[in-house]
């Protein structure tokens, strides 16, 4: 046995003996902040993920085979499966059999070292540039009537909707190369050492479930999924409970698949955003430029939160001032994007703004799905 590879095993087996630390519930994984080291721990395949078609199964991550069958927190997790949703012992005897223990995702979800200051601009080059930008306009343009749809149906614009899939995939073009079993096998028995380790070793156990829930339904083999480090799937990048929860057959062909139809990818999305809180009647833009006062009296304004709560008489008396007229009658928030050592960019956000934050718990994230959908927009006229 080649040296490398007793490391890894040993090391396997060394997180999953390691005593639980306590337990910190935190939020999905943010994936889309981790693209910078997804793609460097990826560089062998670079080649590979930049096409569109999908990459052989020899192009896919492997991993290492550890038994996991023989973990005891994997049986009470099999044994659980038994008596809770009817699967039999042998089944799933043999589907561990086959589960790969997976190194690079365990290095992928261990946080960025401390210290780098956020950068807007750097983050949003990534996303809002002329090959994505293009991209999207092919794939708007391919699926107009689909997104004219589901905006009329669940009154999600189709901007957002495009700037979403393009964001997370490319419209498609990269979808993740991991085995999803192999992914949340390992989060979920072999986190790294952290803090919030016990939370998210949970979440992740619950994603593994879903996906042998949604394999069973959909009568597939569950080691043909393939996905994100952290186990997400297709176009949109939906976990695999998210799946079970808002994907829809948006082009009724009788079944859902979010990693070929871009129909069942649209209404998928417009559906998780409305079970989230979008509100259709929410009138103008999502987000408003805003200045801010050298009194910084606005500062508590800029808490980080989630959600849009403030009246906007509160947020002006602050010393926060909209770069034009607020709609009456809704509650804002104000966001700041931080620009390392440039100025900060203020934002007034309505309530849809926080519901895209929902698919990923990140202003950068939300905004540049934001500004990607209006560049498309743009671009197509």
């Amino acid at each position: 046995m080649k040296f490398k590879t007793l490391v890894t095993l040993l090391l396997a087996a060394t997180v999953a003996a390691t005593s639980l630390l306590p337990a910190e519930l935190l939020a999905a994984p943010n994936e889309s902040a981790k693209t910078a080291k997804a793609k460097k721990a990826k560089k062998s395949t670079k080649k590979a993920v930049k096409k569109a078609a999908p990459a052989p199964a020899s192009d896919y991550y492997t991993g290492e085979f550890v038994n996991f069958g023989q973990w005891k927190e994997v049986q009470a997790f099999m044994d659980e499966m038994v008596a809770k949703h009817g699967f039999t012992r042998a089944e799933l005897d043999a589907l561990m059999g086959k589960v790969n223990y997976l190194d690079s995702v365990v290095q992928l979800v261990k946080p960025a070292p401390p210290g780098k200051p956020k950068n807007w601009t750097v983050y949003s080059s990534r996303f809002i540039e002329p090959i994505r930008i293009a991209a999207g306009v092919r794939f708007w343009n391919e699926n107009a009537e689909t997104l004219a749809r589901a905006e009329s149906l669940y009154g999600v614009p189709a901007e957002i909707l495009a700037g979403v899939i393009g964001v997370e995939t490319i419209y498609g073009r990269d979808t993740g190369r991991f085995r999803v079993v192999d992914t949340l096998t390992t989060l979920a028995f072999a986190y790294p050492v952290a803090p919030n380790r016990d939370a998210r070793m949970t979440f992740f156990r619950g994603e593994l479930e879903a996906t042998l829930l949604y394999a069973r339904q959909t009568g597939i083999d569950p080691l043909s999924l393939r996905g994100s480090f952290a186990g997400a799937v297709g176009m949109p990048q939906f976990m695999p409970s998210n799946i079970l929860k808002y994907a829809v057959d948006f082009d009724g062909d009788g079944h859902i698949d979010l990693r070929n139809s871009p129909a069942d990818a649209i209404g998928s999305v417009a559906s998780f955003l409305v079970g989230h809180g979008w509100q259709r009647d929410q009138p103008g833009p999502i987000v408003f430029p805003a200045t801010v006062s050298p009194a910084r009296e606005w500062e508590s304004f800029a808490d980080g939160s989630l959600e849009a709560k403030f009246q906007p008489e509160a947020l002006m008396a602050a010393g926060v001032v909209p770069t034009s007229t607020l709609p009456p009658g809704m509650l804002y928030g104000l966001v700041d994007l931080q620009n390392g050592s440039e100025p900060t960019e203020y934002w007034v956000a309505s309530g849809n703004f926080y519901t895209i934050t929902q698919y990923n718990r990140s202003y950068f994230y939300a905004m540049s799905v934001v500004e990607l959908g209006r560049a498309v927009r743009l671009a197509r006229q």
